[in-house]
């Protein structure tokens, strides 16, 4: 197939496909905005941790590097929103590195601590931590269903149900957002 004869893995056309579904349904959720090409780049970093991470059990420390930076980037865009997103770095994160510290590093890894600051640096403290719960909940529901239904352990890769859960804030979190706040009055 290709010049060394090595045939290609069906894994780079499926990846790139999904890459580009998932930019045009950004587009179709967030509008055409500047913002949105942001979320598209955060999205595809995503996918490619995912991978990663499914795999190796280990999130690269470049990849959250380059989120952080997207963050630092929109962070410089929504200058008069600097507060919410300085904090988005810090609430989950913290909450993950003392998760980290009491299980001595058994209950969560250094990656998922690190993607949870870089995008809580992008999405600001509200909306990380609707990636926060919809991430754990992803993870709950499908690792429990790939636990019953196949001989998958109780060991699972955290960030790519944390990338969804990402994915999910960016998509529909304002909504999510507003439900919560409209159920409370």
């Amino acid at each position: 197939c290709r010049q060394c004869k090595t045939k290609l893995s069906w894994q780079y056309p499926v990846v790139e496909a999904l890459n580009g579904v998932l930019w045009v349904l950004t587009f179709w959720f967030c509008g055409m905005t500047w913002d949105s090409l942001l979320a598209c780049f955060l999205i595809s970093a995503l996918l490619v941790l995912s991978v990663i991470d499914w795999r190796t059990y280990e999130i690269p420390l470049g990849i959250n590097l380059f989120i952080a930076i997207l963050g630092m980037i929109n962070l410089l865009v929504h200058r008069d929103q600097w507060l919410m997103h300085a904090l988005g770095f810090f609430c989950v994160s913290m909450l993950l590195l003392l998760l980290y510290w009491l299980t001595k590093g058994k209950g969560i890894g250094g990656g998922d601590i690190k993607l949870m600051a870089a995008a809580g640096l992008f999405l600001g403290w509200q909306l990380v931590i609707v990636a926060f719960l919809f991430g754990c909940l992803y993870a709950c529901v499908i690792h429990i269903a790939r636990m019953k239904l196949t001989d998958a352990g109780s060991v699972l890769a955290l960030g790519p149900y944390l990338s969804a859960g990402i994915l999910t804030a960016v998509w529909f979190g304002e909504p999510i957002i507003q439900w919560y706040v409209n159920l409370l009055h």
